[in-house]
């Protein structure tokens, strides 16, 4: 017992994370994976942020060596793939009403890369993203009430601070009902 706590005591001082915490990073990650999907970057900056709580004493470069074996581990047993995550939430997105604007700045503050953003949001439909936050907020075709000035200029901000153009918009705005679910039904395979 007195020669692995040495042992540990000794990797600490040599900046080299000890078998112990390199078993934890490895089922840390298994957990994590297991929950739901990772970019690298949430994924080392999740075991880094574990490691510190866990591991009294420990230091900034057994930290990043815990976090970069996690991520190669994640990579080694193809659990960790930006591409995939990025595709998946762009459809996710788009199917809960997101623009490409908000899908794209979503992505990219969870570390994926610009390159691997703008090529999943190139296939993203912002007309059909548009058309189902409108019927989730009961707007344009899918509006209960009334049209008044005040109504029309709440409408028409709600879709430019959800990130669409004033064009799209518009169009929704103005597009009779029939078309709107028409629309939708089309773009439900995406």
């Amino acid at each position: 017992m007195c020669e692995s706590v040495a042992a540990d005591e000794g990797a600490e001082q040599s900046g080299t994370p000890t078998p112990r915490m390199f078993s934890w990073a490895r089922n840390s990650t298994i957990y994590r994976l297991e929950r739901r999907m990772h970019t690298e970057k949430q994924l080392f900056d999740a075991i880094a942020r574990k490691a510190r709580q866990k591991f009294d004493g420990i230091s900034e470069a057994q930290v990043k060596a815990l976090a970069d074996s996690a991520v190669k581990f994640a990579y080694d047993n193809k659990a960790l793939d930006d591409t995939a995550y990025a595709e998946i939430s762009t459809r996710s997105g788009m199917r809960s009403g997101k623009s490409k604007r908000a899908i794209a700045q979503r992505l990219s503050q969870r570390g994926v890369a610009k390159s691997t953003v703008a090529s999943a949001v190139a296939e993203a439909d912002d007309l059909y993203a548009a058309l189902v936050l409108a019927r989730k907020r009961a707007f344009g075709p899918f509006r209960k009430g009334e049209l008044d000035d005040k109504q029309k200029a709440k409408e028409l901000s709600a879709f430019a601070r959800a990130g669409f153009s004033f064009d799209i918009g518009k169009k929704v705005f103005e597009m009779p009902v029939d078309e709107a679910e028409e629309a939708l039904a089309a773009g439900r395979d995406l």
